[in-house]
């Protein structure tokens, strides 16, 4: 979440991350990397009536997901094969490397960042960084018993994510999923399955 300079929190402002292609350094002062890019302080909150999940044990959380599902915006457009890692920091903090394929430009992009709670590591409720004193909202509202698939939510509902431990989910799982997102207030019909994700068998 990053950002050139404040700007309002509203879903119109919510910015843009730029991926960087692996072969290429990121120049800090060029472009903004950001999977929330909003300003110092400003986009962290939950959505009203949005719970994040309490129990959270971020040590199961650890590892690699596969994008599942999310919702269109200008900084993922397009891109396929899309992976977030996620590692312990030296400051108590996750690492966060995300990945995508561009099949237009035949390239690999990435962005890297940093994630912390918002308050207790028991509620899975986070801010996150590409860029500075940048942050984001980062809030997982549903994660399964064993940690195999989650979704998340930004500050507002404009933007959900499906990630889970394996690049596919079976059909009624993932229709049962995007129910849920569908009821917790979220406009399911906008999802966009990148490959190698494939939508469910019935239309939600």
């Amino acid at each position: 979440m990053t950002a050139v300079q404040p700007i309002p929190c509203t879903s119109s402002t919510l910015a843009i991350r730029r991926h960087t292609p692996v072969t290429r350094r990121w120049h800090p002062f060029l472009w903004l990397l950001a999977v929330l890019v909003l300003p110092l302080g400003g986009c962290t909150g939950v959505p009203e009536g949005i719970q994040p999940v309490r129990g959270f044990e971020v040590e199961r959380y650890l590892g690699t997901w596969h994008e599942i599902a999310r919702l269109d915006h200008t900084f993922e457009r397009g891109l396929e094969q899309v992976t977030a890692q996620y590692a312990t920091r030296a400051d108590g903090g996750i690492s966060v490397l995300n990945r995508g394929f561009d099949p237009v430009k035949g390239v690999w992009k990435e962005a890297e960042g940093r994630a912390y709670f918002i308050g207790e590591p028991e509620i899975a409720s986070l801010k996150v960084s590409f860029f500075g004193p940048f942050y984001g909202g980062y809030h997982v509202f549903a994660l399964d018993p064993d940690y195999r698939w989650v979704m998340i939510s930004g500050p507002t509902r404009d933007y959900l994510w499906i990630l889970a431990r394996n690049p596919q989910l079976p059909s009624p799982l993932l229709e049962d999923l995007i129910a849920r997102a569908r009821q917790a207030g979220f406009a399911t019909d906008s999802l966009i399955f990148p490959p190698p994700s494939v939508p469910p068998a019935t239309p939600s």
